[in-house]
């Protein structure tokens, strides 16, 4: 099995493969040095598989090496950065 992330600017998100296959996105609004984390989806064949958890880690840590803040409203990307401790609290807008 071989897992690609990818990040589409130009739609906003965040894709992650298998196989070359789309297995799920994360979706976001940029604004005022902040992006907004309002979606995140695994597609019912590829559920079970730790793949939202490795997508959310590797969007989150983009945006910190982009400068910029988390909003988010995506209740798995909250769950996420709340049991990751201290690693991605820094990055959550107060």
């Amino acid at each position: 099995m071989t897992v690609e992330i990818t990040h589409d600017n130009a739609d906003h998100r965040f894709e992650i493969y298998v196989d070359a296959e789309l297995a799920g996105y994360s979706e976001y609004l940029e604004s005022d040095g902040s992006r907004t984390f309002h979606h995140t989806v695994t597609l019912p064949q590829f559920r079970g598989r730790g793949l939202a958890a490795a997508l959310t880690e590797y969007a989150l840590d983009d945006t910190s090496t982009q400068g910029l803040r988390v909003v988010p409203t995506c209740w798995f990307v909250r769950d996420f950065i709340a049991a990751a401790g201290d690693r991605y609290s820094h990055l959550v807008e107060p």
